[in-house]
């Protein structure tokens, strides 16, 4: 269908108008947020930090019911019909071809519609289930996506002092050049030795500084010839207040951790976002666009490109949908295709008789992982509504468990199954499967390791004001980079809303040995003393549990945690080894 321009000032053209309004709405008020960033990092406004943070959450679905509202009320967007829908998208179109944010706005589109229209119009008719304007080459109008530095009669070392003060932060550095030196020798270290500069020698920088929790990261490459080198550079405050740079990551991998879904949001001011990612594609290749969108705070373009993926993906391959290896939870019906490296997880209808909650709590529960600091310790989740799935890619055992525990949760529509709501997360091979594997290959080394991760991934999630409530060794994963992972959430509290108390004393030796609760037992009330008795079975867990993470059978180490968040302390978390930290590499002439 050709757009004729008899259609502009119609019913169509109000409707595909008042869907961009909603959309730059958002992408304003996101935006200006984002750009708010630079000055709560100067005015170290931590609690600031993570409260802006949790309310941008709310942001997108706030201005797409709102849209949703306003079609609604003002066009009877109930009654229109089928080809005044098809001229809304085609207007629609026409309205980003100059966007700075298309692949976004097509998105919302989207969103608003998918709210309005039944299942049978999810095709390209009717919503963008294939991208229609290019986001190549898109450039801002008020700002760079990056900006570009030379080696002049300075050399690198100005390169580098320029590229500092161009973020033109408040607040002053503790030494800036002696925080110079360090990354100038920290590059010689990682290459030897400085490569011979070629005639196209630059380095770019994405011009808005990447702000989450504590710290403000400058991200960008040098080119040099036929090679790049990327790095990330994170400045923080000092004890006085004033900036310092911690150190800076050079290896590809360690920058893609800093995107890892298991840490909070990045808030960055991009004019335009996709500019961003095809930067930060260009350093960190093996990390999937969707990902990139999500960590930029951008969660429903990612969940977007994510599913195109997917689909893409089931097009390209032939195994089926099993059960997740594991134990089986009490809550959540979980299942995965082996091909593809996500699980899919399923609120039952009908929970284990020890868990005393409903599904709008564990709803709750979820949203709430994505609105605190993660600090790498909780895997994020994507969550979708009315996912269709080939059902021939079910295997028995995946039908049988839905039809049993989930029965509500599922339709079959012809060669379609439908899961009503769904939720995604990346795929980690369960930490009691993990120690089972080393203790019987004898590894000792991997048991200590993973074990030490797990009571330092229980301290931290403590210190970020979150307890896991079910620490069973089944609720946590390993990742590929050897790091314990928590990922089951139907437990979580804020540690401000726990008592932590110790066992009193038994009146009496019968009593004590009785094995019935000689004391009271109150909503809230957690003894960690009693963590031992689910924990630490195994004489070797046990010795290698209370080597490194005694303290946490202690409710003085959980008291005190609840101390400091009450007080409004804000705890440092670097992702990256304390090792590689400046503070603990001294300058060659030291």
């Amino acid at each position: 269908m050709k757009i004729s321009v008899g259609l502009y000032g119609t019913n169509a053209h109000q409707i595909a108008l008042a869907m961009i309004q909603g959309f730059n709405k958002h992408y304003t008020l996101f935006r200006q947020t984002s750009r708010e960033a630079k000055t709560r990092f100067e005015a170290a406004d931590w609690l600031g930090v993570h409260k802006a943070v949790k309310e941008r959450i709310r942001f997108y679905d706030d201005r797409v019911d709102e849209c949703v509202e306003r079609l609604r009320h003002e066009f009877d967007a109930a009654s229109i019909d089928d080809a005044t829908w098809q001229q809304i998208k085609l207007l629609y179109i026409g309205l980003l071809l100059n966007h700075k944010q298309p692949e976004l706005a097509e998105t919302f589109f989207n969103s608003v519609t998918t709210k309005i229209l039944h299942r049978n119009y999810f095709h390209n008719d009717f919503i963008f289930v294939r991208p229609t304007i290019s986001t190549e080459n898109l450039e801002g109008d008020d700002t760079q996506t990056y900006r570009s530095y030379y080696a002049k009669e300075e050399g690198l070392r100005g390169a580098i002092h320029e590229i500092i003060a161009d973020f033109t932060w408040q607040r002053p550095f503790a030494d800036l050049e002696r925080d110079i030196e360090h990354i100038y020798h920290a590059v010689h270290r990682f290459l030897n030795g400085m490569p011979r500069r070629e005639v196209n020698f630059q380095i770019q920088v994405l011009a808005s500084a990447f702000y989450r929790n504590k710290a403000a990261y400058i991200i960008g490459k040098a080119i040099n010839g036929a090679s790049e080198y990327p790095f990330a550079i994170p400045v923080l405050h000092d004890d006085a207040g004033r900036l310092y740079v911690d150190t800076i990551l050079l290896d590809a991998w360690r920058i893609g951790l800093l995107f890892s879904l298991s840490r909070a949001y990045f808030m960055v001011d991009m004019e335009v976002p996709s500019g961003y990612v095809q930067f930060l594609r260009s350093i960190m290749p093996a990390k999937p666009r969707s990902e990139i969108y999500i960590m930029l705070g951008l969660g429903k373009q990612g969940k977007t490109m994510f599913f195109r993926d997917f689909i893409y993906h089931l097009h390209h391959s032939e195994d089926q949908f099993i059960m997740a290896p594991g134990i089986r939870g009490l809550v959540m019906l979980v299942f995965t295709l082996p091909s593809y490296p996500y699980v899919f997880k399923i609120i039952k209808d009908v929970f284990g008789s020890s868990k005393e909650m409903d599904q709008a709590t564990v709803k709750r529960k979820f949203m709430m992982v994505k609105q605190v600091d993660r600090v790498g310790r909780m895997a994020d989740t994507l969550e979708f509504s009315n996912v269709m799935f080939p059902l021939k890619r079910f295997d028995d055992e995946v039908l049988d468990e839905l039809r049993r525990l989930a029965p509500s949760k599922f339709e079959i529509d012809g060669d379609q199954l439908i899961i009503k709501h769904l939720y995604i997360e990346r795929r980690m091979e369960p930490l009691n499967i993990h120690l089972d594997r080393m203790d019987k290959s004898n590894n000792v080394e991997g048991l200590e390791h993973a074990i030490k991760e797990y009571g330092s991934a229980i301290r931290e999630l403590a210190q970020a004001n979150i307890f896991p409530g079910d620490m069973l060794w089944k609720n946590f994963g390993i990742t590929r980079f050897g790091r314990v992972v928590f990922y089951d959430y139907d437990e979580i509290e804020y540690m401000t809303d726990i008592h932590f108390r110790k066992i009193p004393p038994a009146p009496d030796f019968e009593t004590e040995m009785s094995g019935e609760v000689w004391y009271p037992v109150h909503r809230g009330d957690v003894f960690p003393e009693e963590f031992a008795t689910f924990l630490l079975g195994s004489p070797m867990v046990r010795k290698l549990f209370l080597k490194h993470h005694k303290d946490l059978l202690s409710p003085t180490f959980w008291q005190e945690a609840q101390a400091k968040i009450r007080s409004g302390h804000v705890e440092d978390f670097f992702p990256y080894p304390q090792e590689l930290r400046f503070a603990n590499i001294p300058l060659p002439d030291q």
